[in-house]
């Protein structure tokens, strides 16, 4: 059996590229999916309700994955974790391919949602021990390489609808990437599993950690809400022609991408607290762009400044409950992912029930106050 590297004799650059590769693969996985949902809903002949329905088992397994993935990591270790979840992850990915019925895509999906959750915990224990290693952070550009995997997804993704692949070729071609990927950096990866807490992992988390879940909670609400709604605030707010309803959206995950590979150096520069500030007021501001200013210009300028904004949040979030003093890495980051995912899932519903009520702008004036809670948040957090 391949013996893990986990002495401080550990090359660092290896290490942190190591885990880099694993957050890479994660997002290449994720963004593979939601390159070809439109096929797939073509493919089993489904309705737009019924798809939105569907696509609701994937966070209902996450979530349901989150206490599983709290415990099995302090009896693990985050490295085995993240070897058996994330090849299991890919797998659900080949299976959403082969799906040939609405039950077998629900029953799938939701695989793909548990086993993510999973890997996401481990992937970032794993960069949180990595981070340790180094006198400044480092959390963010991990991020940043799932962000920068999402591109890389979606180009193949419309290469292989370009070409007539179908999602089982094309899916199964991603899991034997990630296969090989794993099998060449499982020997680097951190070895934790005789270093992990025994107890119990259903604690309450302290109020520092709440703060924290609090913070990401607000942010991810604005992630959630700009992924799901940005396409149809440029059209129905925007009135954006066909060919730029997309534009908010694009700018939005540049900066979002782009910023996660600034935001250590600016949070190791100015302090987490600070940069925390910022992220929440950028949030906030350009949010309030665009909607004072529905022209496409300003809206576009306004997206992009939401994007820089939530870009460090949740890396620099996890970065910091990754240090708590009260429980595991892997266990408080369970806890911080449980309440910044509510958020998550509950921003796009909400965004739609308030425009229903009122208007879209209305709804996106609530999202900028959430950026405002970001802001006065990290303000009373002691990190």
């Amino acid at each position: 059996m391949v013996q893990a590297i986990a002495s401080p004799q550990t090359s660092k650059k290896i290490l942190r590229a190591t885990v880099g590769a694993m957050f890479f693969l994660a997002g290449l996985t994720f963004a593979s999916w939601a390159s070809r949902i439109a096929g797939i809903q073509q493919k089993l002949g489904l309705s737009d309700t019924q798809l939105g329905g569907i696509l609701f088992t994937l966070p209902v397994g996450l979530m349901l994955s989150l206490p599983f993935s709290g415990w099995i990591i302090t009896r693990i270790g985050s490295r085995k974790l993240l070897l058996f979840a994330l090849p299991l992850y890919a797998a659900a990915l080949a299976g959403l391919g082969f799906s040939q019925t609405t039950f077998q895509l629900i029953a799938v999906l939701f695989c793909f949602g548990f086993t993510s959750n999973a890997m996401n915990i481990s992937v970032n224990t794993q960069a949180v021990a990595t981070e340790k290693l180094y006198a400044k952070p480092i959390m963010a550009s991990f991020h940043g390489l799932w962000s920068l995997a999402g591109f890389a997804g979606a180009a193949i993704g419309t290469l292989m609808i370009g070409q007539g692949i179908d999602p089982s070729i094309h899916f199964s071609i991603i899991f034997s990437v990630v296969l090989v990927g794993v099998f060449l950096g499982a020997r680097y990866l951190q070895n934790d599993a005789e270093t992990v807490q025994s107890g119990p992992v259903s604690v309450m988390p302290d109020a520092s950690l709440m703060k924290l879940g609090a913070v990401a909670f607000c942010s991810m609400l604005c992630e959630g809400a700009m992924f799901d709604w940005s396409v149809v605030y440029f059209k129905k707010v925007i009135h954006a022609e066909n060919a730029w309803m997309a534009a908010g959206y694009t700018a939005f995950m540049s900066t979002m991408a782009g910023g996660r590979f600034v935001a250590d150096w600016f949070a190791g520069r100015f302090g987490l607290k600070r940069t925390l500030q910022l992220s929440g007021t950028l949030t906030a501001s350009g949010l309030m762009v665009a909607v004072l200013f529905p022209q496409l210009i300003p809206a576009i300028g306004g997206f992009l400044l939401v994007g820089a904004g939530v870009s460090s949040v949740v890396p620099l979030v996890y970065s910091a409950a990754g240090k708590s003093g009260t429980m595991s890495p892997g266990v408080a980051l369970a806890a911080v992912s449980t309440i910044g995912f509510v958020g998550f899932l509950v921003g796009p519903p909400m965004i739609g029930f308030i425009a229903g009520a009122f208007s879209l702008r209305a709804s996106f004036t609530l999202i900028a106050a959430m950026g405002v809670c970001v802001a006065v948040v990290s303000t009373k957090a002691k990190i």
